[in-house]
């Protein structure tokens, strides 16, 4: 059971994003040097592209909380760009020259980032996303599906184990994909919600989307 374990219906918190960025970063230390430019699982990315994604998606996180007035109507408007055609749009990217260990401690700094966003931010704040106006814990329970369900796709695509905290999984499904299976674990069922995996009797969603609208 993780440090954080709470029920499948607490919030999603900061220290949630610590935790799941943690383990994350953890498991892929073990890759060896030379695999970070095989795909990430059946992404088109690369593995090392997938980490400046999710690392892009956490800072992305953090900024858009940050302004006084943060914005309702858009992103925070940092220049993104891909790198090659079919590489994600990135504001964040990683020394190459610093290799593995460089990429996973700018995964570790966007991590922190957000963690303290979430941290210090009021929980009335709302702020912009693509799918729907947010609050601070939705951007928690964004970050901690980012964190998870890319750190599955490196796994698969780097050949790690990757299993993460049920409890944590549970409250993720319960905030961002109230739809979601109650029947089956919450790990195999968050991969489904994200359209990663089977579920018996259930095919994979072609589409998906998770519901960020702050709980009334």
């Amino acid at each position: 059971m993780s440090p954080t374990a709470k029920n499948a219906t607490s919030p999603v918190t900061a220290d949630d994003i610590d935790h799941a960025v943690g383990l994350s970063v953890e498991t892929l230390r073990k890759a060896p040097a030379t695999a970070w430019d095989g795909h990430a699982g059946s992404l088109e990315w690369t593995c090392w592209e997938t980490v400046e994604h999710l690392a892009q998606a956490l800072f992305s996180y953090a900024t858009q909380l940050g302004p006084k007035t943060p914005p309702l109507d858009g992103k925070v408007p940092f220049v993104r760009a891909p790198r090659r055609p079919g590489s994600p749009a990135n504001a964040i990217h990683a020394d190459r020259e610093t290799g593995p260990a460089g990429l996973l401690q700018v995964l570790e700094a966007s991590g922190a980032l957000v963690t303290a966003m979430v941290r210090t931010t009021p929980p009335e704040t709302r702020a912009y996303h693509v799918y729907g106006i947010s609050d601070p814990e939705g951007f928690a329970a964004m970050a901690v599906v980012e964190t998870l369900v890319h750190t599955h796709d490196l796994a698969e695509g780097l050949a790690l184990p990757w299993t993460p905290p049920a409890d944590l999984c549970a409250r993720v499904l319960t905030r961002l994909f109230p739809d979601a299976p109650t029947d089956t674990p919450p790990w195999p069922t968050l991969l489904w919600s994200t359209g990663r995996a089977d579920l018996p009797g259930r095919p994979r969603p072609t589409k998906w989307r998770w519901q960020g609208a702050p709980k009334l």
